[in-house]
């Protein structure tokens, strides 16, 4: 029998099969894995004080999605929904209907652990032009049946789910072309079905797929870049990993065209206008409620690879890293692309990951005042011209040396994190096999208000025993930042899990800090959604709905704060044994 140093837990690593739970709750590949390695399984196993025997039997959750869940839409409903875009792009299947009505988060894959099937769509639909999303629209609005729409599933606020039933516009299977590409403008048009791999791809290869001069890229690399839709970014106002140079999707958005059920609108390609109120800017972050966003244009970027500058250092203490990390982004010499800043207790996990725990290197760190659960990582990368990312690491090089930062670039720790940036999610079914589960709940926060936030939320978290609770910074500007929580705990049931994340929640508000930085509201944050903007805002908002949908067809349910039931406004909603 191999000793407990040898020992390997019994991952899974089989092709998952399509139509079963588990296909459900994966991250994006059926074939695809990431299994903790030797330091991070460690660190789960001591603690939450389990043995290697505890990792040898895995609930793999391989058992089918049984046809018991019936759809509740009348048949003349979806026989009109047929004749509009072709019978062979409806679904009535409860599979298909899960998918595309659970996201990506953990109270979905919780449920569908324990084959608990609810708030689900009636019928999936696939479009293949705007002129039947606008029939599908216009008949939806007539018999006043509700309609969600599905773009890569990567939600994790609940932003898909249905609990009224009605249609889904599933826009990823034939919704995802390029529209137009103008280089003069350095603008591209597409579809919101198209997913980000696809479009990075086109513009990575823009000479020979666009006959463009130069190649170019989006810049926008959210973790769910792989299995995320352009629309998807657009609608929860989404941040990609490289946001601090590239900018957040509304600030990569030029125009929109949204159909409503009161008609269609689409806003000008002007870069800039002082022509009244930013109508994009309303219609971003509209998670579905007031229209189906159907064609986005979006400023793109040279891309320049091979000038990325990498860089990563290690401080003493978290107060020593804000610092530097605050005046790199007010020194008005450009910004970083990734920049990540990690705390103390997350450092120690990046530290037994990257294998430089308790390695002689360590021992170094250690003599030279580098302590555990002190010391904070910083890395990062500067894109763009070479001059400019010149520049860029060597003022950051020289403010964080200022603040006594150790520079790790012979460990290759940036390169590290780039090689597992889009994989890491995968690792979640893992643990949740043996029981564990690992989730993330994010925030904004001004500078004056980070240290309070951080601490306020991290001491909530920590009265839970055995918890682990790792913080970072991943998006940044000269007025503050985001923070965003990852809390790892073993879990008894859903409602243990969905106790723990109401009172992050409530946390993340008494401290004052927004309620999401880049993740959306949908449905799971919208109780809280009011205090955060105050009520008069949430009237406008009441007001922007009953004007684009008059009779409440569109993602009703709670999505936004809108329509909520008595279960959502006490904040304990969606769960039903």
């Amino acid at each position: 029998m191999a000793n407990k140093h040898n020992f390997i837990p019994h991952w899974y690593e089989g092709e998952t099969p399509v139509g079963t739970f588990r296909a459900l709750f994966k991250w994006h590949k059926l074939n695809a894995f990431k299994h903790p390695n030797r330091g991070f399984y460690t660190l789960l196993r001591d603690s939450f004080h389990l043995s290697d025997q505890d990792f040898k039997d895995p609930i793999l959750c391989l058992d089918p999605v049984i046809e018991n869940f019936p759809s509740n839409l009348d048949q003349e409903h979806i026989k009109k929904i047929e004749q509009i875009v072709g019978k062979q792009n409806v679904f009535t299947d409860t599979y298909t209907r899960l998918r595309t009505s659970y996201g990506a988060g953990m109270i979905d894959a919780l449920r569908l652990r324990e084959h608990i099937i609810e708030n689900i769509n009636d019928c999936t639909a696939a479009p293949r032009t705007t002129e039947e999303i606008e029939k599908i629209i216009r008949y939806c609005d007539k018999y006043h049946i509700p309609l969600t729409v599905y773009g890569g599933g990567s939600t994790v606020t609940r932003g898909m789910e249905a609990p009224k039933g009605g249609v889904c516009l599933d826009m990823s299977l034939h919704m995802k072309k390029v529209l137009d590409f103008n280089e003069t403008n350095q603008t591209i048009t597409v579809q919101s079905g198209i997913y980000g791999p696809e479009l990075e791809d086109i513009l990575n290869h823009a000479p020979e797929k666009l006959g463009a001069k130069d190649r170019y890229t989006c810049g926008h690399f959210p973790q769910s870049f792989e299995h995320s839709s352009v629309g998807g970014w657009v609608v929860t106002r989404g941040a990609g990993q490289n946001s601090t140079y590239y900018g957040k999707i509304e600030d990569l958005v030029i125009s929109q065209e949204y159909i409503t059920p009161i008609g269609t609108f689409r806003t000008a390609d002007h870069p800039r206008a002082a022509t009244g109120p930013d109508f994009d800017q309303i219609m971003i972050g509209s998670e579905g409620c007031f229209g189906v966003l159907t064609a986005v244009t979006l400023r793109v970027f040279k891309h320049r690879p091979k000038h990325t500058r990498r860089f990563s250092f290690l401080f003493k203490s978290w107060e020593d890293a804000v610092t530097a990390y605050r005046e790199i982004m007010q020194g008005e010499f450009g910004f970083p692309s990734v920049f990540r800043l990690s705390d103390p207790e997350e450092t120690d996990t990046a530290m037994r990951i990257y294998h430089i725990h308790n390695s002689p290197a360590d021992t170094v760190l250690k003599t030279l005042g580098y302590q555990p659960m002190q010391r904070c990582l910083l890395l990062g990368t500067a894109d763009g011209d070479p001059a400019f990312t010149r520049l860029v690491k060597r003022k950051v090089n020289h403010i964080c040396r200022r603040y006594g930062a150790f520079i790790l670039s012979p460990f290759k720790v940036t390169q590290k994190w780039e090689h597992t940036r889009f994989t890491d999610p995968y690792m979640r079914e893992d643990l949740l096999d043996y029981g564990i589960v690992i989730d993330t709940l994010e925030c904004a926060v001004t500078w004056d208000q980070l240290h309070k936030v951080h601490t306020q939320v991290r001491k909530f978290v920590k009265q839970r025993p055995k918890t682990i609770c790792m913080t970072h910074i991943s998006h940044a500007y000269p007025q503050g930042a985001n923070l965003y929580f990852i809390f790892v705990i073993r879990y008894q049931d859903i409602n243990d899990y969905l106790s723990l994340q109401y009172g992050i929640l409530d946390a993340i508000q008494a401290a004052g800090a927004a309620m999401s930085h880049h993740h959306g509201i949908g449905k799971q944050t919208a109780p809280w959604l009011e205090g955060q903007i105050g009520t008069e805002w949430m009237q406008l908002t009441h007001a922007l709905k009953k004007h684009f949908d008059p009779h409440n067809i569109m993602n009703p349910g709670g999505t936004l704060g809108l329509d909520m039931s008595e279960d959502q406004i006490n904040k304990h909603w969606g769960f039903t044994k």
